[in-house]
């Protein structure tokens, strides 16, 4: 049973967790504060790990929310970190720790961590979905997870939708534009039978399955693992999202089409770890 590092860079928190078959046996946490430099953020990384990493950790994997190469472990844009640009990050931690590094976006992760530790394991072909501030998309192709061009691959939320893009009705986005509240606060009034909280989660729900209809139009896929925080609510919107998706013009492809719900304590950092395993 090797020890692989996950790494989660979080607009908000650097989570760093060793893992020993798929179960996080440390972790710590440290706060990301937006007005310090590049440098400052690195020193800030390297001592988070420092306090978690020993000497059993073969490789250290990273979930990025933003677009990078993974190959050269350069990370060009980060999600609420504006201030890295164009960072070596592969390099700086290999050189540091002298250990294999792997970088992915945040989305790719997920559908990894699925994959090797959660709901994923049986398939070949399924896709990861990650509900919450946004729509992240991961996919995995023949038990391979596929990147696409600068990790760019299975940007789902981006797609026109409407009068918008899918994200904008399949997230927390949704719950704040339309009815100015967020996700929790409506999930709460509708297990209370609030009907315009119940409604809100009906739109959600058939939104949700037109994005997986799509989704399955270009995939095909046997699975779709479904996480994040909106998932909570799942029993709110899987009644109107069934019936979309059963509204699917080939309805022998997908009538063995599985929706799975994440199960994983700490997927962000399972995710990353998972990076590590080939």
């Amino acid at each position: 049973m090797e020890t692989y590092l996950g790494v989660d860079l979080g607009g908000t928190n650097f989570k760093v967790g060793c893992v020993t078959d798929g179960k996080i046996i440390s972790e710590v946490y440290s706060s990301v504060h937006r007005t310090i430099g590049e440098a400052e953020l690195i020193q800030t990384l390297f001592e988070t790990i420092d306090q978690v990493i020993t000497a059993n950790v073969k490789a250290i994997g990273v979930g990025v929310p933003g677009i990078l190469d993974p190959d050269s472990g350069v990370i060009y844009d980060i999600q609420n970190l504006p201030m890295w640009k164009e960072v070596p990050l592969k390099q700086l931690l290999e050189e540091r720790y002298k250990l294999p590094v792997f970088l992915n976006n945040d989305a790719n992760c997920f559908a990894k961590g699925e994959k090797v530790y959660g709901q994923g394991m049986p398939f070949a072909n399924f896709i990861g979905l990650s509900i919450g501030t946004g729509l992240g998309m991961g996919i995995i192709i023949n038990h391979q997870l596929h990147n696409g061009v600068l990790c760019g691959a299975g940007e789902i939320g981006m797609v026109t939708y409407k009068e918008s893009i899918i994200e904008h009705y399949t997230s927390s986005l949704f719950f704040e534009r339309e009815y100015q509240q967020s996700a929790k606060s409506l999930s709460e009034l509708a297990i209370q039978g609030e009907s315009k909280a119940l409604l809100a989660f009906t739109e959600f729900g058939t939104h949700l399955g037109h994005a997986i209809n799509n989704i399955s139009y270009m995939y095909a896929p046997e699975a779709i693992v479904l996480g994040g925080s909106i998932t909570k609510a799942y029993p709110l919107f899987k009644t109107a999202m069934e019936n979309t998706i059963a509204t699917f013009a080939y309805p022998k492809q997908i009538e063995n089409l599985k929706i799975e719900i994440s199960t994983l304590s700490g997927i962000a950092i399972l995710g990353a770890a998972a990076l590590c395993i080939k």
